[in-house]
């Protein structure tokens, strides 16, 4: 069971160890929407953190979290494609990995308004960077509809993992994962 647990927290931290907000890449269609999101260990570590922490706070926020995650950030990718500017994107997605990986770590339970709202204010700025990257020459819809299909899946991988490690461990399992996106987050720092 603990080996089960280690390779769970181990599985956030193998992806490449880059940002995915580098404005360097091309982006322009469902394909790069898609695929940009899994290759930056920040934003991987936050979505897979929302979907832990979902099921850590349980009952309806298994689903509302990471809902509410996904509506704001589709809205803050429109501010950023048109745009609109958002001060310290980079130090909000930052935040959020650390936050979410000490929420999960210490167990913290909120009332579903409070713990929605919170990944909504993370999800702003996850959302602006993606659409702040966005050319505006590409297939904006295309790139954005592959996005929100990668967060999302990303969300699912952390309810998975977060039930795999609760229903075979215990909530220690759950909290060594906290502590993983934790450790991750200090590693972007």
């Amino acid at each position: 069971m603990a080996k089960k647990s280690a390779l769970v927290a181990l599985l956030a931290l193998i992806p490449l160890l880059a940002h995915a907000h580098t404005g360097v890449d091309v982006v322009h269609d469902f394909s790069h929407g898609l695929t940009h999101p899994l290759f930056g260990l920040d934003h991987l570590l936050a979505m897979i953190a929302v979907g832990l922490w979902a099921v850590q706070l349980g009952g309806r926020a298994l689903w509302a979290v990471p809902t509410s995650f996904v509506g704001v950030m589709i809205l803050g990718s429109m501010l950023g494609f048109a745009g609109i500017p958002l001060p310290m994107v980079e130090t909000g997605i930052l935040t959020s990995v650390l936050l979410l990986g000490v929420l999960i770590t210490f167990a913290v339970k909120v009332p579903l308004w409070a713990s929605a709202s919170l990944v909504g204010i993370f999800a702003m700025f996850h959302g602006y960077a993606h659409g702040a990257e966005c050319p505006a020459e590409s297939m904006s819809l295309l790139y954005g509809a592959g996005f929100v299909l990668a967060t999302a899946s990303l969300h699912l991988v952390g309810i998975g993992a977060g039930k795999l490690v609760g229903s075979t461990a215990k909530d220690w399992a759950l909290r060594a994962c906290g502590a993983a996106v934790l450790v991750g987050g200090i590693l972007l720092a």
